[in-house]
């Protein structure tokens, strides 16, 4: 049964890592990939050395710092509360309509976001104008976007989220629940003092997961819902949106290898620190 999942890695994710030797040459296409000359760390000069470095670095960790910090709990907050839903037909449909966002894809959410901050003709600024108020011109201003976008990440990923916390919650011993409430515990603290405690261990491997790609940012978002957006681009560039433009734009392709591989060896550092971090406190909630 391992066999298609291991043959899909292998295919997928380790014979392509060959292509890391791209980010120490200078690509053509009529030598190839290993046939053209090495260069050594040229790209990743090249790449530290155009001021973007620092930049995308720091949004792409900060973005994702909130996203997964609001992701997890969030995703907390709206499994417990369906836990505690008492109606039937209430539960399922509410746990339909916070999925329901998960199968959009970032092209169809970018049309709504446009379609609600459009400067002209936008849902936000009509009723704005509409009760006599000047319109704001979201799209120019940066402010705006450290709030926007977590928001929609928050929005389209919660729903799989609080999946995952409501499937662990649903394997609880319920003879805890029926003890507490014999003795007298009400829904607040059952909530406290058993279902948060008992969440810990899946709220850490998803915490780890999460850090292991926290350098690696929502590619689609940014460039649905940004674009090629020069004014916001300070703001809301990373990485990834970066080895993009240089991919597509220059056709650079040793310096976007060296991005990607930068991005990567970041990664491993990260989730390597954060394990031995938990691996310090609890042996047994560490992924290795």
């Amino acid at each position: 049964m391992f066999v298609p999942i291991a043959l899909y890695f292998i295919v997928f994710n380790y014979i392509p890592m060959a292509g890391i030797v791209v980010a120490f040459k200078s690509f053509n296409y009529q030598q190839g990939m290993f046939g053209s000359p090495w260069i050594g760390l040229d790209n990743f000069e090249y790449f530290f050395s155009s001021g973007k470095a620092w930049l995308v670095t720091k949004n792409t960790f900060l973005y994702n710092s909130v996203f997964l910090a609001a992701y997890l709990f969030f995703s907390i907050i709206i499994a417990v509360l369906i836990a505690e839903m008492s109606g039937k037909i209430f539960k399922k449909t509410s746990q339909t309509l916070l999925f329901l966002p998960y199968f959009l894809s970032w092209v169809a959410v970018a049309a709504i976001v446009y379609n609600l901050f459009n400067y002209e003709y936008g849902l936000l600024n009509s009723i704005l104008t509409g009760i006599g108020m000047d319109p704001i011109d979201i799209y120019s201003s940066t402010s705006y976007w450290y709030f926007i976008l977590p928001f929609f990440y928050v929005w389209k990923w919660v729903g799989f989220g609080s999946v995952l916390y409501l499937s662990a919650i649903m394997g609880f011993d319920t003879s805890a629940y029926e003890a507490a409430k014999i003795d007298g515990a009400n829904v607040f603290q059952r909530v406290r003092y058993l279902t948060i405690p008992l969440l810990k261990p899946t709220t850490i491997v998803l915490l780890l997961l999460g850090i292991g790609r926290i350098m690696r940012g929502e590619f689609d978002m940014f460039y649905q819902l940004i674009g090629n957006n020069g004014i916001l681009m300070d703001a809301t560039d990373i990485i990834d949106t970066l080895v993009f433009r240089s991919l597509i734009v220059s056709q650079d392709f040793g310096m976007a290898s060296a991005g990607g591989l930068y991005q990567s060896v970041l990664c491993f550092v990260i989730i390597m620190i954060a394990n031995g971090l938990v691996k310090r406190y609890d042996r047994d909630q560490a992924l290795f």
